[in-house]
């Protein structure tokens, strides 16, 4: 099995959208109404996983000048700051059956790449409890429990800075 990890398209809102649907609850996924604008405005922040060609997970954020994510970027693209200091992180989700592999690590630490690469100060993302130790191994540090009520759940914010940037 060879793991490709692709910057997505605008054509490729079906596809994001259903992989959303498959690693997220419904009142947490984006859908479509969602995808097809974030994608207009930042397509080159969004990455999709590929097993041997087939899509299997994906990454996507938008970049903010701040250090935590306000529900409302979710459903606003155009909060989207191309010259913006933080690379935020909406959703890494890899489709259950081929979890297990990698794959989510391999994504976040393409994202975490990319940041770097753009000189950003680091990247931001909100979590559940059970998510905290993945993202720790990464670097991330807990913030604590987010003002974040997005989907109903209870969110954690999560931070990494990247050492020699500014903050």
């Amino acid at each position: 099995m060879t793991l490709t990890i692709r910057r997505a398209t605008r054509e490729d809102a079906a596809l994001v959208t259903a992989i959303e649907a498959a690693c997220f609850p419904p009142a947490e996924a984006a859908g479509i109404d969602r995808m097809t604008p974030r994608l207009a405005r930042f397509a080159d922040h969004f990455w999709i996983a590929e097993e041997d060609g087939l899509p299997v997970g994906m990454i996507n954020g938008m970049v903010i000048d701040q250090k935590v994510i306000d529900d409302v970027m979710y459903a606003d693209a155009s909060l989207h700051r191309p010259d913006g200091r933080w690379q935020s992180v909406f959703g890494i989700g890899v489709i259950p059956a081929y979890r297990g592999r990698g794959y989510a690590a391999a994504l976040m630490k393409r994202l975490i790449a990319q940041a770097r690469e753009e000189g950003r100060s680091g990247v931001v993302l909100t979590c559940k409890d059970h998510m905290i130790a993945f993202y720790e191994q990464f670097g991330y540090r807990s913030m604590g429990v987010s003002a974040s009520e997005h989907g109903g759940a209870k969110w954690n914010d999560m931070i990494l800075e990247f050492e020699g940037v500014g903050q």
